[in-house]
């Protein structure tokens, strides 16, 4: 019979607290960010302009997280895990102060840049920590707590955001990060060990890193036009980044990610696939509900954030419902989230590009759909980040642990570009206004529904698999 989990009492008692809060901390602060960022966004283009950048926003903020995640287990060797989350704080204080004060898009995009590089380094340090100071009994707790945090998120950040966006001082929503993030330096430099396992790879994988984000950058330049000829061209020169990006990951000596990642027939891959369709679910959905709700339902920047952040809600409900379970639970968990986010994609897809003038009638069931999506995500996601870190071999975990977030913000900042060029190459730019914001929505969810269909398959492989029995080996099913 086999030892019961420990609950969430172990999680939150004696120095399992103050460190489980500092870890917490930086992805709260993270994800409060993501959201404020999202909700000012449509105030922001009528302010300083950039409609056609609109996807941008996040692209770029992901595409500098992918740099700092990759970096976190230099960062966390060369300074400890207290002198890392120091730097990660202050450097996305610094880019949010950017944010705040910028006068144009260009210079907006920039500050998203720095802000992104800071919030790469703590959501990736968080993963990786939670494996150096929690006993392995407590990981899959202390993945449902982070994940959790986007729920603290979905109160905060459409609450800040749409309320400067209300009053027309949407700067002040960034400004105010920055102070805060400085307060949780000083938190994490006050609890968390000065020295951590050491990270014995030497060298940076550079080349791969240039040309991950090199696929990010052109799929997002060639988003920017209304011309579809652009927009391919951009996509075939984002797989052909990619294609050298395996080659190279193939024969490289320090790698950027695990070596089973690229072969289909590993339990490792198989859950990274299911986790990749899985975020392009959420990002190609969450980007720009703020402006459809704001442009199709006549909805205020406050409602509209709040209804967005719903998925988010249901995201944190399910990581906290769900990361307790073990055994056949985990497996269920995982086989009905693609179907459970198929479901709300094909409601959103039907309800969200139909104008209803605030008819809550339409809006009820819309948000139903949002709940229903992050609830099905959020309840297979620590099951999902768990295995990856059993099933990863020894000589691997510090690898595994960073890539979780680098593999997670590649496909999210990727994601978002597709997300903008299918918006604007849906009617987004041209014709725009109602009746181009109701076709950009209808391709838009259309085409990211065939993001769960696709992970239907390898969820049921993975979700009837038994787990690792142990960290380190991975699991006796068949291949």
């Amino acid at each position: 019979m086999s030892k019961p989990e420990p609950g969430w009492r172990a999680l939150f008692s004696g120095a399992n607290a103050i460190r489980s809060l500092a870890l917490a901390g930086g992805t709260a602060l993270h994800a409060v960010s993501v959201y404020i960022a999202i909700t000012i966004l449509p105030s922001v283009v009528k302010d300083i302009g950039g409609l056609d950048y609109y996807a941008w926003n996040t692209t770029l903020f992901v595409a500098a997280s992918i740099l700092g995640a990759a970096l976190s287990p230099r960062l966390l060797s060369a300074l400890g895990p207290r002198g890392a989350y120091v730097a990660a704080a202050l450097t996305f204080a610094v880019g949010a102060m950017a944010c705040g004060l910028a006068p144009t898009m260009p210079v907006l995009l920039l500050g998203r840049l720095v802000q992104g590089l800071g919030g790469g380094f703590m959501l990736a340090l968080s993963y990786a920590m939670i494996r150096l100071i929690l006993p392995e009994s407590l990981w899959s707790r202390g993945m449902g707590l982070v994940s959790a945090m986007w729920g603290v998120a979905t109160l905060l950040g459409p609450a800040i955001g749409g309320i400067f966006a209300e009053l027309g001082v949407w700067r002040a929503a960034h400004q105010k990060a920055a102070p805060l993030a400085v307060l949780f330096s000083l938190l994490a430099a006050s609890v968390l060990p000065k020295r951590g396992e050491a990270d014995d790879r030497a060298a940076l994988p550079l080349l791969q890193l240039v040309l991950l984000t090199a696929a990010v950058l052109v799929v997002s330049a060639g988003s920017v036009s209304a011309d579809i000829r652009i927009g391919i061209a951009g996509l075939a020169v984002a797989l052909v980044l990619m294609a050298a990006l395996i080659g190279v990951e193939r024969r490289a000596r320090t790698r950027l990610l695990p070596r089973d990642i690229f072969r289909l027939s590993t339990p490792l891959s198989r859950l990274f696939v299911v986790m990749s369709l899985l975020t392009v679910t959420v990002t190609g959905t969450e980007i720009f509900i703020p402006l459809f709700l704001q442009v199709l339902h006549q909805q205020t920047p406050l409602v509209s954030g709040y209804l967005a952040a719903l998925m988010s809600a249901g995201w944190s409900a399910g990581s906290i419902t769900s990361s307790g379970a073990g055994g056949g639970a985990a497996g269920r968990a995982i086989l009905a989230s693609p179907v459970l986010a198929l479901a709300g994609m094909a409601c959103l897809a039907a309800l969200v590009p139909v104008a209803g003038g605030g008819d809550w009638a339409l809006l009820a069931p819309i948000c139903v759909a949002l709940v229903c999506i992050g609830l099905g995500i959020g309840s297979a996601w620590p099951h999902l980040l768990t295995r990856a870190l059993q099933t990863a071999p020894e000589d691997e975990r510090t690898v595994t642990a960073s890539s979780l977030t680098t593999v997670q913000m590649f496909v999210t900042a990727l994601a978002a570009a597709l997300a903008g060029m299918i918006a604007n190459l849906g009617g987004l730019l041209d014709p725009g206004g109602v009746a181009g914001t109701t076709s950009a929505a209808r391709w838009l969810f259309g085409l990211v529904a065939l993001a769960p269909l696709l992970c239907l398959p390898v969820a049921l492989r993975i979700g009837r698999a038994p787990p690792a029995v142990r960290h380190g080996q991975a699991s006796s099913a068949p291949h």
